[in-house]
């Protein structure tokens, strides 16, 4: 799967995001190194500190189901390109310190970074 059409699944996941309080929808798709893909959206809450980045969503459920290789995610938003949050970032590095993560405002537009490009100094425990 190349690099749009990982944006293309993170960007279809966007109507499924629920955010009634921010109005700020996110989509993301999570590849894994055998080739499938968990996508995620951003579900918020009444009690803020319940709420879930679409970033970690996405890795949550590709966890759940026993995957823990993986190779790329894309995060879109419904303002155009977006970049994870930091404890999204911190979250993804404990994953592997190669992840290719892809942003951007539209498929046309994108920006392909590594998580340690945005999280220099990662920790695991």
């Amino acid at each position: 799967m190349n690099e749009k059409d990982l944006y293309r699944k993170a960007k279809e996941a966007l109507e499924h995001s629920y955010a009634p309080y921010s109005k700020f929808h996110v989509g993301a798709a999570l590849l894994t190194s055998s080739g499938e893909v968990f996508t995620g959206v951003n579900v918020e809450n009444s009690s803020f500190g319940g709420t879930i980045c679409a970033e970690r969503t996405a890795f949550v459920k590709a966890i759940s189901e026993g995957f823990r290789d993986f190779t790329a995610l894309a995060v879109t938003s419904s303002e155009g390109e977006v970049s994870p949050c930091g404890i999204c970032r911190q979250f993804m590095y404990e994953f592997g310190d190669d992840l290719k993560i892809i942003m951007g405002a539209d498929e046309e537009h994108l920006v392909v970074t590594k998580i340690t490009e945005l999280l220099p100094k990662g920790f695991r425990l």
